[in-house]
């Protein structure tokens, strides 16, 4: 069975920023390049990548480049993987969707199969040597990068500077998808594998869980900043009384206690303060640069009854993965029990989850930073208007801007039209389908597209039945164990994370890092998008709050306000009150 879903952007083709020309979106690609949607894209089914909920300015465009079509199709090629030749994408307005590259021939699956069981292995034998060697070269380029003030650049040298920051940003994806791929491919064989064994799916997170990471780290140091603003007597309402740099130079103006505790924090940004509030995206600045979010954060734990106890739940997590593990091994005997047993340390010693919210921090969070300084000063350099145009600037244009081949009078008009474009698609963002095109029964058959967006029957259902009728019912993944209660609060972005009250039931796309601190306030957690690998899976088991992932259409139906329930140990969230 397959049906088309349209929608406007669609049948009117191609909508692009002002300006834009085909060779802005050229760049290196090893399957399928990436390129605005068009109608022959409508014979495949295409998702609304979440990771970018407020869309993508031209210059954020490169994440679709360097990122997901160079370095998931590169690293599903060299694995390789045996349905997917890695992931592609397509913009509608300044949003982007992404398919699956299928292996058209059962021939070359059965042979890319054979190559991949050899390269797996020797991955898995050799997977903290090599995660460590590449974190390694990712942090030394890094502190090479950021050790470099642009400011004291001259024009060449400013343009090199510019061009590394990119190649930094490519090897960054390259590397990501080199680890992520055989991660997943080992995370599936072991799912499939409990599935043989009759045992729960649903399970093989919670047997994975228990890990301390390092995203985890930073929110704990949130935690103690807030016990910290308590004692000095720096309110919630303070923190929030307007921009962070104003803010803390309030607070440092105050003396005391007060202009201590402005100390702790900038202790705590040098350490944490290299990330922003998105995945991989250069429009957003990250918290050295504005610490308002951080800030903000910090308030809503303040306005908390009790701390998060992250030793204790680290704890309940850990007896939960060994009381599940020991639980399994009574049901089995024999040979079965030799292989789950095999195939858990395997999984253990290279445990996804763990990866997937280290590699954050290493990568995701921060890799488009040094390219954004490096953007920013070509702005204010060139005589923009404002230090972020540069942003709304493609690569090309910017390049030309930095090597002075071009002047800025010749953008200024093009920057404006393309902010008013970007803002008027960041409003449509919750109007637009989850999916386009050919929307068959069976889901990718690509690990990234099912483990971590979650595109499966169920998600594909949802979406069908929400497009024709009301839907008071809805099944997911169960991503992390447990029932809640509570009134809806919809989200698009993370800019709305304040809205948040305790007891609440978050509903959005799906949840990245900067999501975290949430997961201390609310009661659970439903997401249209995301498998059992997914950020807001791997938080919720952690926090211990039910969550239930790839729901589908959850945005679309369930509403702000009402009162829902959630049932992370079946997958169902169920509207009680609209």
């Amino acid at each position: 069975m397959s049906t088309h879903t349209a929608c406007p952007e669609e049948n009117a083709g191609t909508e692009c920023y002002p300006g834009f020309r085909p060779e802005y979106a050229e760049s290196a690609y090893a399957v399928e390049p990436f390129r605005p949607f068009d109608e022959p894209d409508g014979s495949r089914l295409w998702f609304l990548d979440f990771h970018w909920p407020r869309g993508l300015t031209p210059l954020g465009l490169l994440v679709n480049q360097d990122g997901y079509g160079w370095g998931s199709q590169l690293a599903a090629e060299c694995l390789p993987l045996p349905g997917s030749r890695g992931i592609t994408q397509r913009l509608v307005g300044t949003h982007t969707y992404a398919a699956a590259i299928p292996v058209a021939s059962e021939y070359e699956r059965r042979a890319r199969a054979d190559r991949l069981r050899a390269a797996l292995n020797r991955f898995l034998e050799e997977f903290p040597r090599i995660w460590a060697a590449r974190e390694a070269e990712v942090e030394q380029w890094w502190q090479r990068l950021w050790s470099t003030d642009p400011a004291g650049l001259d024009t060449a040298g400013l343009a090199a500077h510019l061009a590394e920051t990119r190649r930094f940003h490519r090897r960054a994806f390259e590397i990501h998808f080199e680890v992520m791929y055989p991660l997943l491919a080992n995370h599936l064989a072991f799912r499939r594998l409990c599935e043989s064994l009759d045992v729960d799916p649903a399970l093989v997170g919670v047997l994975l869980q228990g890990e301390r990471t390092r995203v985890m780290d930073t929110d704990r140091a949130l935690w103690k900043l807030a016990r910290a603003a308590r004692r000095a007597g720096v309110s919630a309402a303070r923190l929030t009384a307007g921009p962070g740099e104003r803010v803390l130079a309030g607070l440092a103006a105050a003396g005391g206690a007060q202009a201590a505790w402005v100390t702790g924090f900038g202790d705590f940004l040098r350490a944490h303060g290299h990330r922003t509030e998105g995945t991989s995206d250069v429009a957003l600045p990250g918290w050295l640069e504005d610490p308002t979010p951080a800030l903000s954060v910090i308030a809503s734990f303040l306005g908390l009854p009790a701390e998060h106890d992250f030793d204790a739940g680290l704890a309940r997590a850990r007896e939960q993965r060994d009381a599940a593990a020991d639980a399994i091994r009574g049901s089995l005997a024999g040979r079965d029990q030799r292989l789950f047993d095999a195939a858990l340390a395997s999984c253990r010693a290279a445990n996804l989850p763990k990866w997937q919210d280290d590699h954050n921090v290493s990568i995701d969070l921060r890799v488009a930073l040094p390219l954004r300084r490096a953007a920013l000063q070509i702005a204010e350099r060139a005589g923009a208007d404002r230090r972020d145009d540069a942003v709304f600037l493609f690569w090309p244009e910017l390049a030309a801007l930095a090597e002075g081949r071009s002047a800025y009078a010749e953008l200024r008009g093009l920057v404006g039209e393309r902010r008013e474009f970007f803002e008027r698609w960041r409003a449509r963002r919750s109007s637009l389908p989850k999916v386009l095109g050919s929307v068959a029964d069976d889901a990718p058959q690509d690990p990234v597209v099912a483990e971590v967006f979650g595109i499966d029957r169920t998600f594909l259902g949802n979406v069908r039945a929400s497009a024709t009728q009301t839907v008071t019912w809805l099944d997911g993944v169960p991503a992390a164990r447990g029932t809640a209660r509570g009134r809806a609060r919809v989200l698009t972005d993370a800019e709305g994370l304040s809205r948040l009250r305790p007891g609440d039931v978050l509903v959005c796309e799906s949840t990245s890092p900067n999501w975290t601190p949430a997961f201390a306030v609310i009661a659970a957690c439903v997401c249209d998008s995301g498998g059992i690998l997914s950020h807001a899976a791997i938080v919720g088991r952690e926090y211990g709050v039910p969550t239930v992932t790839a729901v589908g259409a959850a945005t679309h139906a369930i509403r702000d306000g009402d009162e829902v329930e959630v049932d992370g140990t079946h997958g169902t969230v169920r509207v009680l009150r609209p």
